[in-house]
């Protein structure tokens, strides 16, 4: 059966949300810039196994994220330990990271370009099957791995001082259909240590909020059936539910 195929729907589902969800689930599933595709998608499964992860619990109701406390995730992956607390706190308690927390995390096997491809696929597996959940469906099954080796690309125009982690400055070569104009938001331009984790947003954000260059223009709501402004009343309700620091 197709994937995403919302057949037994009691809700009309626009054609562009399930199409979009079939390119991020064979993205998930391909070699990426520093992750294999088994290690995407394991990441992946392990922001599904943070949702009923007991330890993750009692951290979040922590004073602080760093204490010490007895137990283990619940894991079902190879994932080596200090990944897998890295995803199910981008998961669970995203809003109470630090710089100096992310600095103790590198590495050479764990740099941050790691981190940044950690986070597009955390946010993707967690969009989609937020979905899903909220219309009640189950959720979809994580795809077969693609083998293949991560490419290793670094793209050029970094700046190192803008953010925890480098971002582009100015666009470059095959990197300038990142953003509209040369110029973006930071928000969107976190990810670019990554170039191909903008692009999976850049699709899931046509889908599920408006296109990113109409992100500007107050009045676009990609055609939506509410307004732009309803679309940001719920996206600042989420927002704020979530602890997001924009």
């Amino acid at each position: 059966m197709q994937a995403f195929a919302y057949t037994n729907s009691p809700f009309p589902i626009r054609a562009d949300l399930p199409d979009a969800y079939r390119h991020a689930w064979r993205k998930l599933a391909e070699p990426g810039t520093w992750w294999r595709g088994e290690e995407r998608l394991a990441i992946a499964a392990e922001v599904r196994n943070a949702a009923d992860c007991e330890f993750c619990r009692a951290r979040k109701a922590a004073l602080s994220p760093m204490a010490p406390l007895p137990g283990s995730h619940t894991s079902t992956t190879s994932l080596p330990p200090d990944v897998i607390d890295i995803v199910h706190r981008l998961t669970t308690d995203a809003s109470r990271l630090s710089r100096a927390w992310l600095q103790e995390q590198l590495n050479e096997e764990f740099t941050a370009g790691h981190y940044v491809e950690a986070i597009s696929v955390v946010v993707t597996t967690l969009c989609i099957d937020s979905f899903n959940r909220a219309l009640g469906f189950e959720l979809e099954p994580l795809p077969e791995p693609v083998d293949g080796a991560p490419s290793g690309y670094v793209p050029d125009g970094l700046e190192e001082d803008t953010a925890w982690v480098p971002l582009i400055g100015k666009l470059s070569g095959s990197d300038t259909d990142l953003w509209p104009d040369g110029q973006s938001a930071n928000v969107i331009r976190a990810l670019s240590l990554v170039p191909e984790a903008v692009r999976l947003l850049k699709t899931l954000s046509a889908a599920q909020y408006v296109q990113m260059h109409e992100v500007p223009d107050p009045n676009a709501n990609g055609s939506r059936a509410i307004s732009r402004a309803q679309i940001e009343f719920i996206a600042a309700r989420v927002s704020a539910l979530n602890d997001c620091f924009y």
